[in-house]
């Protein structure tokens, strides 16, 4: 099976290229090194996932351009799943075909699958600890000034005219004020964008517009991939059949022979069926379909009891990691109560990694399906101004997500309140926290003033929670 090797398949120019190595320089040991970093620092959501993969992949290594980093991007906003292991993946085989996307997108989720595995069992024998109480606490604290620092990079480099500013504005107000359903968000901005890319309007044009973001701007001709598209990355629809029939399998297969051999009322084929269910759906990322997922996990099928869907969703948010992890814990905690025959523990282990793969393998899929025939569309004006307006969409989406997680994280409580059509979470005054404000504070001033590195921000902030935990406890 020489597709999953790396190896540009037959009837794909490239046999070539792969005997002399790669012409971008970059060695398959080094890029496996550089995705271990990113991974090992991708906290903050979506939003700090995806700055970080920017500063390392192409203002510190150079090894793409600004704009083909956010034309990938693009692609991945548009699918199911988590955007930011998705990009990973893409780009992965872009610079090491499939092998390359297998490492980059395996590595981007192994930390996060084995810390909240982690806390997990320390949930499970414990409940609410006090030193992990701490933890938690400091690191939401700090993980709120990376999200905002993210939010302003991200936005700085896709928001780049007014008309671009309004696209974002406009999604902030649909999704925080109306809520609208993102895939409809995406749609109509993709709609606007497509039209006015077709018509040749400047404001949708890729670099149009009257910035490009702060600090230089590397461009594809310049990175070290440059701006041709790789040999194993022109289109072949044999080969996307092929790949999609193996990852296809590799994800229903599993899903199929549990429901065999136990049965439709059986807790690991509930989720199985459930979480392959949500991998087709989750678009926007997790808090997209956070309520839907705690809906189902505690009132249908009582994995879970009320609030600790939250406790899932602390782990998640401060463990690197996409934030759809969180379904792990849910699968960890139902087969936990609902062992059958099984030492709990270890159901729950087994439930954990079920959970786990059939909410990601889908995310290959897609990539592998798609990317080649994206990455040949990527000089189309239309398309582009499409995928433009996207990334202006999620911009004012991701600022949605921020607002909610500083509401979350410095208030106790918040008051859902109706203004006509509107429905806005209003934070109760009272319930405010100052530990929590002057932790995110002090990170901010680190991370704007200082220019401290994200991960050494949320190592201090976290045992700063743990020593006021301890003060007050």
């Amino acid at each position: 099976m020489a597709e999953m090797t790396g190896h540009a398949p037959a009837g794909q120019a490239g046999e070539k290229d792969a005997g002399e190595g790669h012409r971008h320089g970059v060695s398959f040991g080094e890029a496996f090194r550089v995705w271990l970093r990113v991974s090992a620092l991708s906290f903050g959501g979506p939003a700090g996932q995806i700055a970080v993969m920017h500063r390392i992949i192409v203002d510190e290594k150079r090894w793409i351009g600004e704009h083909r980093f956010l034309h990938a991007l693009n692609y991945c906003m548009l699918l199911p799943g988590p955007e930011a292991q998705q990009l990973a993946i893409y780009i992965g085989w872009l610079m090491h075909r499939t092998a390359g996307g297998l490492v980059a997108g395996i590595l981007f989720v192994l930390p996060g699958f084995l810390s909240i595995l982690g806390l997990s069992y320390i949930y499970a024998a414990y409940g609410s600890v006090g030193l992990v109480a701490g933890l938690f606490f400091g690191l939401k604290a700090a993980v709120l000034a990376v999200v905002v620092q993210a939010v302003i990079r991200i936005g700085g480099r896709a928001l780049k005219n007014r008309v671009m500013v309004a696209i974002a504005a406009a999604a902030f107000i649909a999704i925080f004020f109306l809520h609208m359903p993102f895939p409809l968000i995406v749609l109509a901005a993709g709609l606007a964008g497509f039209l006015g890319g077709r018509f040749g309007l400047a404001a949708f044009q890729t670099g149009g517009g009257h910035k490009a973001g702060s600090g230089p701007v590397l461009s594809d001709a310049e990175s070290a991939l440059g701006e041709d598209i790789p040999a194993h990355a022109r289109p072949n629809l044999a080969w996307s059949l092929r790949m999609s029939a193996v990852l296809l399998a590799l994800w229903l297969v599993p899903v199929a022979a549990i429901y065999m051999a136990f049965g439709a009322g059986n807790v690991f084929t509930e989720i199985g069926l459930f979480f392959s269910k949500m991998a087709v759906v989750t678009f926007g990322g997790a808090y997209a379909v956070l309520a839907y997922v705690a809906q189902q996990a505690v009132q249908h099928f009582g994995w879970l009891k009320p609030g600790e869907m939250l406790d899932g969703l602390g782990m998640a948010e401060t463990t690197p990691g996409p934030l759809i992890m969180v379904v792990q814990f849910v699968g960890f905690m139902g087969a936990y109560r609902n062992p059958g025959s099984l030492d709990p523990m270890l159901a729950a282990t087994l439930a954990a990694i079920l959970t786990t793969w059939v909410t990601f393998v889908p995310c290959f899929l897609w990539i592998f399906l798609g990317a080649p025939f994206i990455e040949k569309l990527r000089g189309n004006a239309a398309l582009a101004g499409a995928m433009s307006a996207i990334t202006a969409a999620v911009v004012g989406v991701i600022l949605n997500l921020a607002v909610w997680f500083g509401v979350h994280t410095l208030f106790a409580e918040v008051a859902s309140v109706r203004l006509g059509g509107l429905q806005l979470d209003i934070p109760v005054l009272q319930s405010a926290v100052p530990a929590a404000m002057a932790l995110s504070a002090a990170a901010a001033i680190a991370i704007f003033r200082f220019k401290a590195s994200v991960i050494a921000t949320l190592l201090a902030c976290a045992a700063a929670g743990v020593l006021w935990t301890l003060a007050v406890g």
